[in-house]
């Protein structure tokens, strides 16, 4: 049996988290940590097999250096993350087995996937990415939004605007534009918009819960621990040998 720390347990998905892990049988201790008492991490809090971290990038240094004393595998849903906080983690993979992804839902792996594939069969056709969440949502655009331009862009050349307003003038060609919708309790939802001359193609993923990233996290969870260390992807996880 393993032991795991829930980093934001306090929080709707960490309270899921904790349930999911103590629920799947493999968890004989399964131990919260929150903002209160994120600290503890660096020297006080015992050692587990296992920290999970959906809370906020604040934490990150926390996390890390709690990974960095135990040794734990580390499965990180964090949004919002600057390029030092990736930084940071992508490091963490020297020293134990780690794992970030913005989104740990199958259907959006499977959806990243469609959206890269579309892309590159319809060069030069306008691609516009719209989400939708819940009105309590701290950052925008979502970690999956992100993730969704990556595919449609691999390189990162095209131009990205967030929204527009105003007198902007015609489309740029190549222009990808994000926008991000909030209200109510909506878990989540993801639509890719590829534009050609009297036609359209739209790939949509909708989440009717937060579960979906819980059991994808547990499942996750699972198998980095029988990981060497490295920084792994949720597809190099749940697809790869």
């Amino acid at each position: 049996m393993a032991s795991a720390i829930v980093v934001g347990s306090a929080g709707r998905m960490g309270r899921l988290l904790m349930q999911a892990l103590l629920e799947s049988g493999d968890f004989d201790a399964v131990r919260g940590v929150d903002a209160g008492n994120v600290g503890e991490l660096d020297t006080e809090a015992p050692a587990a097999d296992l920290v999970v971290d959906f809370s906020h990038p604040s934490a990150v240094p926390h996390v890390a250096a709690y990974v960095r004393r135990t040794g734990a595998a580390l499965v990180c849903g964090t949004t919002g993350l600057g390029e030092e906080e990736l930084a940071t983690l992508r490091d963490l993979g020297k020293e134990a087995p780690v794992v970030w992804s913005g989104n740990y839902s199958l259907g959006v792996a499977a959806l990243r996937h469609a959206t890269h594939l579309v892309s590159e069969a319809l060069p030069g056709w306008d691609a516009e990415i719209v989400e939708t969440h819940h009105n309590l949502k701290a950052d925008a655009p979502s970690g999956t939004a992100k993730m969704l331009v990556a595919e449609v862009d691999p390189t990162g050349e095209r131009p990205v605007v967030y929204g527009r307003e105003g007198m902007v003038g015609a489309r740029p060609a190549g222009e990808i534009g994000v926008h991000a919708l909030r209200g109510g309790t909506v878990a989540g939802t993801h639509e890719v918009h590829f534009f050609g001359t009297d036609e359209e193609v739209c790939l949509t993923h909708r989440a009717a819960s937060r579960q979906i990233f819980v059991t994808g996290a547990v499942a996750a969870a699972h198998r980095l621990l029988a990981k060497p260390a490295g920084f792994y992807t949720f597809d190099d996880l749940m697809f790869g040998a």
